[in-house]
């Protein structure tokens, strides 16, 4: 894998931080700089894209002059407010930067606060919509230069500022100083250009009323145990990653980020995957916040309704079915790591494993006391019939593999894991089903997986029929009842995983290059952190805990200084990689920190199966 190239001229991933409004989320570099925001919702176009290309696409600095990296920076406790302090030789100085909950409107306001001396200070702000593409007609609105108007197209956006603005090649720039005591404060805001003007925020008034919000929230968290500071920052940081007015959590705030840098392995993650409902309900249900849980399996039920023979793994922030996927030539990418995606073409492909999933996800709220939708049992039934007639057929697994289709172990135990849960559904709720013919065909693909998918030989299951390679989805098998913990095949496999899906002591999904490479892509990829997490999880199962703590500290310590982890970690490079924050690697976080928490191994499996 190539390492970065010139620190100087590309952000390492791990140096942002997140702020958000629910609707969307601004990344913030330790150099002070907004290198992505899309607006007005996670999947719309960026207006800031330096993050895959450089500042012509769009970025927004604020930090002294002549500065390159930040001293320190901190969320302020329980929010999504961040604060980046910044000593000079002049003094110090503080950058607040949050979102207020949104309103008619998104909004971004960064107030520079003087803390000692006096600090010579600039701001830089390139707007450019459309990822980068489109820079729009600036226009000065008062006689001062405190207030700019930026329109072009669709968008428009207001920029106000307690000192002057002059443009200056199509940016907006600001030079100013900061004594102790002193506040100067900037808001983005932004609108579609057909709507009138909204009503401008007060910083320092949305500045209480942010913290607030996300004070409120956090207070209903109820996780107890040795981790407090971990599992609260992840809850924070995933419900930042909520779609407010949908109840959907998209997979990531970005799109492209590489799984390997100069590599094509560049994916949008900017939408929500069924995939991850069981373990985000987990997550949400088993810290007390039954609320976001209900919204998300509202968000499921909506999504996969429909004809069951065409459930897709992934939909729109709304439920939106088609995501066409297409590149952005005119952006290089981050760090040369072309081509830079928006849609996703795997919402196309065929997974058996997403009908297991969506229906361990709508079982695991009804167990835990979610209020139940009328149509939400006549949906399982017809997800249940469809599995029972395709349950042997091959798919493209978990991991959207764009090579041949496989019969994939985890999308047979999935495939039995749907139908185990709408047997216990009909035996301890009393809802209609053919409980005998589910479970003796839940019995039938139980006995294929345990003939076809186990090597005796090498004592593990194997990621597909007859294949020579692993998988860390085989990590689940007992996680959602397939098999025991005690089990020896099990056991096996906990290991065999862990020593030949080894990327320097963390996990890879599986093997890129075992069976002839069964994604079809060039490449390779570093360790994927929500794997990691259920390595975790599988020592702990198998009664291996000081392995396993030993494990999830080193993940702990992978999370950068605000709690931030991606999609993977290269440990040879020390970078994160892919897509981020991750809510597929939040969770992993939440849901090991509550197993590690309990007294029983056998705890590690919560899927109410």
């Amino acid at each position: 894998m190539r390492a970065l190239t010139d620190p100087g001229q590309v952000t390492p991933i791990q140096d942002y931080a997140l702020i958000g409004d629910l609707h969307t989320g601004a990344l913030i570099g330790l150099d002070g700089s907004i290198d992505w925001l899309c607006l007005p919702h996670f999947d719309d176009p960026a207006c800031f894209a330096a993050l895959l290309h450089d500042e012509s696409a769009g970025r927004w600095t604020v930090a002294p002059a002549g500065a390159s990296r930040a001293s320190s920076r901190r969320y302020e406790d329980d929010t999504l407010v961040l604060r980046t302090r910044w000593e000079t030789d002049g003094g110090v100085v503080e950058v607040v930067d949050f979102m207020p909950p949104r309103g008619d409107a998104a909004d971004v306001v960064r107030v520079v606060e003087g803390i000692t001396g006096r600090v010579r200070m600039e701001s830089t702000l390139r707007l450019r919509f459309d990822y980068g593409r489109v820079r729009p007609w600036l226009r000065t609105d008062d006689d001062l230069g405190h207030q700019v108007s930026a329109i072009a197209g669709p968008d428009a956006a207001w920029i106000r500022a307690d000192v002057p603005m002059r443009h200056e090649d199509g940016a907006l720039l600001s030079s100013f100083a900061v004594a102790a005591g002193e506040r100067v404060a900037f808001v983005l805001t932004h609108r579609l250009s057909h709507l009138s003007r909204p009503d401008a925020v007060q910083p320092v008034q949305a500045l209480k009323e942010t913290r607030e919000f996300w004070q409120e929230w956090m207070a209903g968290c109820t996780y107890v145990g040795r981790w407090q500071a971990e599992v609260r920052r992840s809850l924070l940081l995933l419900k930042a990653l909520t779609f407010a007015p949908t109840g959907g959590i998209v997979a990531a705030a970005t799109t492209s980020l590489p799984e390997e840098v100069g590599g094509v392995r560049n994916w949008d993650y900017r939408y929500c995957w069924v995939r991850d409902a069981t373990f985000t309900l987990q997550a949400l249900i088993g810290t007390g916040f039954t609320g976001e849980a209900q919204a998300w399996r509202e968000w499921l039920v909506r999504a996969v309704a429909g004809d069951p023979a065409k459930l897709q793994i992934m939909y729109g922030l709304d439920g939106t079915q088609r995501l066409p996927e297409m590149t952005l030539d005119w952006l290089d990418g981050y760090a040369g790591s072309r081509p830079v995606r928006i849609g996703n073409a795997a919402a196309d492909q065929h997974q058996l494993d997403v009908w297991g999933e969506a229906l361990d996800g709508l079982h695991l709220g009804r167990e835990a006391g979610l209020q139940t939708l009328e149509p939400a049992w006549d949906l399982q039934r017809a997800l249940i019939d469809w599995l029972t007639d395709h349950w042997h057929e091959p798919d493209n697994g978990l991991w959207e593999m764009r090579g041949p289709r496989r019969q994939f172990v985890h999308s047979k135990v999935m495939a039995w894991a749907g139908l185990d849960r709408a047997v216990r559904t009909v035996e301890k709720h009393g809802l209609t089903g053919d409980a005998a013919a589910w479970r003796e065909l839940a019995d039938r693909i139980h006995a294929d997986v345990c003939e076809k998918g186990y090597d005796p030989r090498r004592n593990t299951f194997t990621q597909f029929y007859g294949s020579q390679g692993l998988d860390a989805a085989l990590l689940l098998i007992p996680r959602v009842g397939f098999l025991p913990w005690d089990d020896p095949r099990v056991v096996g496999t906990v290991e065999a995983v862990a020593r030949e899906l080894d990327h320097d002591g963390l996990v890879r999904r599986y093997d890129t290059q075992a069976d002839g490479g069964p994604d079809g892509l060039p490449g390779d990829e570093a360790a994927f952190l929500a794997c990691s997490f259920w390595l975790v999880d599988a020592l702990h199962g198998i009664g291996e805990r000081d392995r396993a703590e030993e494990l999830f500290e080193r993940l702990l310590a992978l999370r950068n200084d605000v709690g931030m982890l991606s999609e993977e970690y290269d440990a040879r490079t020390g970078h994160q990689l892919g897509n981020t924050p991750q809510a597929f690697s939040l969770v992993g976080l939440v849901n090991t920190a509550r197993h590690l928490s309990q007294t029983s191994p056998s705890d590690s499996r919560d899927t109410c199966g």
